[in-house]
């Protein structure tokens, strides 16, 4: 049995895919086949459809049957009409103001719905974005790992070496040998993290479990964001799907309080009916017989008295749409601090990247220095190993820097409503 499993799991691994892409490519492909969008994207369609069963009063239905049956005294069916060999009769609402209501009700519940996938698909674009970015970032941290980890295997052989010409304490060898341990250890853990950020973004995208996706080595230009904070909060109220999605739950709640109001008064339906009679059924009540019975017209329905239930109804809605405006506006002053909040650690983030870069530029210039020293003989191979050590973490801190500018922008760009634009 163990070996079955562990067959099977091989067969699985092996089929396991792992896709090298872009950004622009993993957010085109997540707004595909991501399962929250998708499920979106339903949620829509059974709204389009509640529209059309809104509508269904007004459309037209006919209706084709037979009512022949056996009779005996007074010719009628069961439901005391003139049976018929053959009839059809149609219905449809012509006013029904309610009923008017609650489609444009529906429509506004469409409306919403999709501004829903909108929200959803921005959302699912920034997780998508983010977990890009980490896996870039570990990829480029386990690089320099195992450009460091070379280097201190390196400084251990020279180490050793020292060691047997005496003139090296074996405790630094000891030293650089725990350097080296340690360096070994940081590119395993990288490994595991590149390994889960990479399956985790291929789930996102709605691959197959086992796929990897990696991070494309590219350029690209730094995300656009607002010029200033005031133009962020304004850009961030008015694209909030948020705002506009109780907008549109404060609109369809008016529209059931208008159909609930609305139940006063009359309704009109279109009623039309052709039948054909046997003569078999009528010549022994009646002189004359007419094969063919047709009837059109109108029914009007007037309301006298449509109870209390429709002013508890109306009630609720009220209650439910002055709380919309408090969220509203509670909305409003959560956006304008959110805005305010990222846009500051966008500027923040930015300076700390400038830093980085100009130390990484420092340890860079101090491998030049110590390099040429190197070959004059004035600095031995170990120091200089050591020095490049040194750059690796450099590169390790402005590649954090980097990453947590990316996401600080990304950050403003979801609150504005425009990452999705930005992404594509």
């Amino acid at each position: 049995m163990r070996i079955l499993v562990l067959l099977a799991i091989s067969a699985l691994s092996g089929w396991a895919e792992t896709r090298t892409m872009t950004l622009k490519q993993v957010v085109d492909l997540a707004l595909q086949q991501n399962a929250d969008v998708m499920l979106s994207r339903l949620d829509a369609q059974k709204a389009r459809s509640a529209v059309n069963i809104a509508r269904d009063p007004f459309s037209p239905k006919v209706y084709a049957g037979s009512g022949a049956a056996y009779t005996t005294g007074y010719p009628a069916n069961i439901e005391g009409e003139a049976p018929s060999i053959f009839q059809v009769r149609t219905q449809m609402a012509i006013f029904d103001r309610p009923q008017s209501y609650q489609i444009a009700e529906a429509n506004e519940n469409l409306r919403g719905s999709e501004i829903d996938t909108a929200k959803q698909q921005d959302e699912v674009a920034y997780r998508v974005a983010s977990t890009y970015l980490d896996a870039e970032q570990v990829a480029r941290n386990l690089e320099v790992a195992r450009r460091q980890a070379e280097n201190f295997a390196r400084v251990v052989d020279i180490m050793k070496a020292r060691q047997q010409e005496g003139r090296e304490l074996p405790i630094e060898v000891s030293r650089a040998s725990v350097a080296l341990s340690k360096a070994k250890l940081t590119v395993a853990t990288l490994e595991d993290s590149l390994a889960d950020a990479e399956e985790s973004l291929a789930m996102l995208l709605g691959m197959a479990p086992g796929d990897r996706v990696s991070a494309a080595q590219e350029e690209r230009p730094a995300f656009e964001i607002p010029a200033s904070e005031p133009q962020a909060i304004a850009a961030a109220i008015e694209s909030s799907k948020e705002i506009r999605r109780m907008e549109s739950s404060m609109q369809a709640k008016m529209l059931d309080t208008k159909s609930y109001r609305a139940q006063r008064l009359p309704k009109v339906d279109l009623i039309a009916q052709d039948e054909v009679f046997a003569k078999y059924y009528y010549q022994d009540y009646y002189t004359k017989f007419q094969r063919n019975s047709a009837q059109f017209g109108a029914s009007i329905e007037v309301p006298l008295w449509v109870g209390r239930s429709a002013r508890a109804y109306i009630s609720q809605d009220e209650a439910d749409i002055e709380k919309l405006r408090i969220e509203i506006r509670r909305t409003r002053s959560q956006i304008t601090d959110n805005v305010r909040r990222a846009f500051e650690a966008a500027r923040h983030a930015d300076l700390a990247r400038d830093v980085a870069r100009d130390d990484l530029a420092l340890a860079r210039e101090q491998v030049s220095v110590d390099l040429a020293q190197n070959e004059e003989g004035r600095l031995p191979m170990a120091t200089l190993e050591q020095a490049r050590a040194a750059e690796d973490q450099k590169w390790i801190a402005y590649y954090d820097a980097q990453n947590q500018a990316e996401r600080a922008r990304l950050d403003v760009l979801r609150h504005t409503g425009t990452l999705v634009t930005a992404l594509k």
